[in-house]
């Protein structure tokens, strides 16, 4: 559960839920899985960025649609707002890249993001845990 909240924010709640794990455990888990990815690519994504991916994404546009709008939200709402939108829309690594790209202060992402890990964390497993055997599939429950 741990390692797959640091892929994807949603497999935390859901894998505590499946796993019969208490509420609290399971925010705990799911905030540490986050901020496990955040400080790691907080502090290593620089590296990553410039020697690992490079290799494998070659020829890419500078602006893309997706980078442009990656842009527009990061200049409108700032490093807040891609902290909020990482659990729900993005991954904690991909949310946390970006966050490194834009040249914000390491402090204030990992400060951001875990807000936003906390908030995140409380409301999706809240949700999940009350209504779960009402909404998930029985192979989840």
């Amino acid at each position: 559960m741990f390692l797959s909240t640091m892929v994807k924010f949603i497999f935390g709640p859901l894998g505590g839920y499946a796993a019969r794990l208490n509420l609290f455990t399971t925010i705990i888990t799911t905030i540490c899985g986050m901020m496990t990815a955040v400080i790691a690519f907080t502090y290593f994504g620089n590296f990553l960025r410039e020697r690992v991916f490079r290799n494998f994404f070659r020829k890419q546009k500078k602006f893309t649609p997706n980078k442009r709008r990656l842009a527009i939200i990061f200049k409108k709402y700032g490093l807040a707002g891609i902290a909020f939108l990482t659990p729900i829309l993005l991954t904690p690594i991909g949310g946390t890249l970006i966050a490194v790209s834009f040249g914000s202060l390491k402090e204030k992402i990992i400060f951001y993001m875990f807000i936003s890990g906390v908030a995140w964390a409380i409301i999706f497993s809240c949700l999940i845990y009350y209504f779960g055997n009402k909404i998930l599939p029985d192979f989840i429950q």
